[in-house]
Formats: C-alpha cells, structure tokens, sequence
C-alpha cells in the first residue's frame, strides 16, 4: 500500500476516535487566533488536512469563507455535519487545483508531515500560488528529519515523513 493509502486508510478507521482528541483547550488554539486575527473581514481560507473540522476550521467558518480538504473520507463526511457552514472536498494535498490568489489564509496543521518529504517543497510553492498578496499562512511542521517512517497511531498504521527545522525554513524562504 502506498503512503497517501495508508494515510487515508488509517485516518478513516480512527475517525471517531480521532474526534475525541480534538477539543478547544488545545494550545495551537492560541495560534489559531492570531492568524484569524491577519484574515481580512470577508476573507476565504484553505484549511488542508482539516479533519473533521473541529476545533479549527469551525472557528475559522464563523468569520470567513472556508474551504477544507482532507484524503479522509471519513473525515470529511464528519466535517461537513459539523461544520455546515464551510465547504468541504475530499483531495490529496499533492493535487491542488485552485486558482492563483484564491486565499487569504491556508491553514495546515497535522497534515504535511503525513506527505513523503520529497513533495514538501512543491506543496509549499503550490500554497504560496494560491495565496493572495500579503495573505497568511499557519503550519504546523515537525523539527524532527524523518525521511518516511511508521508507527501506531490510535491503534491503526501511520506513516510521518519530514525535514529538520532548519530545512523546513529554508524550504519556506525559497
């Protein structure tokens, strides 16, 4: 099974589970506001990996437009009972077709180091495409190098994949 398989695979069976972890208290919610914060008023955000929606890309639906993807099925069939008021499209990050300047905001938190690393880069340029000028962007990425690996992750088969810190900043300084 390739990467992008199990991933989706494994994020499906652990859906629910998954879900439960997910809550308001979480300590990224800080950074979550900040960036809510450099979102103009009317402003539309690309949430990639969004999950189920909760808690990050319901908060971000009550101010802007939001569009969230996720290779989940499972995922996004829960985000959209949970977050009706945001559009929601099952894709793999490594295909993204929006237009350029289609956002002022893209959000990815847990998602990127779920992609072989050899496809960061062009995920980082294709966010940067889409990005409007002066538009914000909030990722979470690992500090740790991880050429492709796999572990448990709530009971189901997990592959994580990164660059060190260093690499990550000169990846988003190109």
């Amino acid at each position: 099974m390739k990467e992008h398989e199990i991933v989706r695979e494994g994020y499906d069976k652990i859906a629910i589970k998954y879900l439960k972890n997910r809550h308001e208290n979480l300590p990224e919610m800080k950074l979550l506001l900040q960036f809510i914060k450099r979102i103009p008023e009317e402003g539309k955000v690309l949430d990639v990996g969004c999950g189920a929606g909760v808690p990050f890309t319901q908060h971000l639906a009550e101010k802007f437009e939001v569009i969230g993807i996720d290779i989940s099925k499972k995922q996004i069939s829960l985000a959209r009972q949970l977050v009706p008021n945001a559009t929601f499209f099952q894709k793999d990050m490594k295909n993204l077709a929006f237009p350029d300047n289609s956002f002022d905001g893209i959000l990815s938190y847990y998602a990127i180091f779920h992609v072989p690393r050899k496809d960061h880069l062009q995920i980082f340029y294709n966010f940067y495409r889409m990005l409007k000028k002066n538009g914000s962007v909030l990722l979470c990425l690992s500090t740790e190098a991880d050429i492709g690996s796999y572990s448990d992750f709530f009971g189901e088969k997990m592959f994580w994949s990164s660059f060190d810190q260093k690499t990550n900043l000169k990846y988003l300084k190109q």
